[in-house]
């Protein structure tokens, strides 16, 4: 699930949130999964990879990782994402062109410390992405770290992102291939809002 926390009160995010509450209702799951796509200029790559948003705080959308892993550091190379929510419940797709950055150490501080201790473990036991031996090395690694106890302080290679659209698309399926798409983009610190063709 999402939070929303003193969320904007523009338009595009009053209708993320209308659509967000359509989709629970449905019975979606894994309603908060949204895919991340960024460039690294230095590999000329471009990834994908499905994250969980955690909360949007007025236009702040957050989600955390570790920053020692390849997104991270696509995103310290090139601060423009593309972010995708698709919710097969409602048939809605909701596209995003954002800028990225770290969250503020001391916000990701307090989400760490009020997490689980199960979570906490992984979050500090895994080196992400990096080459292991087998799966069960990756299991004995984590019950180690569960095991020591204190999992209430984040390791500085873990922690929030958060990013601030200013390209909003909202695409609502029909099954004529009539489909509904409203783009809203922010110029000047204004939403601007305009249809597009199927």
């Amino acid at each position: 699930m999402i939070k929303f926390n003193n969320i904007s009160s523009e338009e595009p995010y009053l209708i993320f949130q209308d659509w967000y509450q359509a989709a629970v209702n449905a019975g979606q799951l894994r309603v908060q999964a949204i895919a991340i796509s960024s460039y690294n200029p230095k590999t000329e790559l471009v990834d994908s990879r499905f994250v969980n948003l955690k909360y949007i705080e007025h236009d702040r959308w957050v989600f955390f990782s570790n920053y020692n892993g390849p997104k991270a550091k696509a995103f310290e190379t090139n601060k423009t994402i593309s972010a995708l929510f698709y919710w097969n419940a409602t048939d809605a797709q909701i596209r995003m062109r954002a800028h990225i950055e770290k969250l503020p150490a001391q916000e990701s501080d307090a989400y760490f410390k009020a997490r689980d201790p199960e979570k906490n473990a992984l979050a500090i036991s895994s080196a992400q992405s990096q080459e292991i031996k087998s799966y069960e090395e990756v299991v004995k690694n984590y019950q180690a770290v569960l095991e020591k106890g204190d999992t209430s302080v984040r390791p500085e290679y873990w922690g929030g992102f958060q990013f601030t659209p200013y390209y909003i698309e909202f695409w609502s399926g029909d099954r004529n291939r009539l489909n509904k798409r409203q783009v809203f983009t922010k110029k000047q610190g204004s939403w601007k809002s305009k249809f597009l063709q199927p």
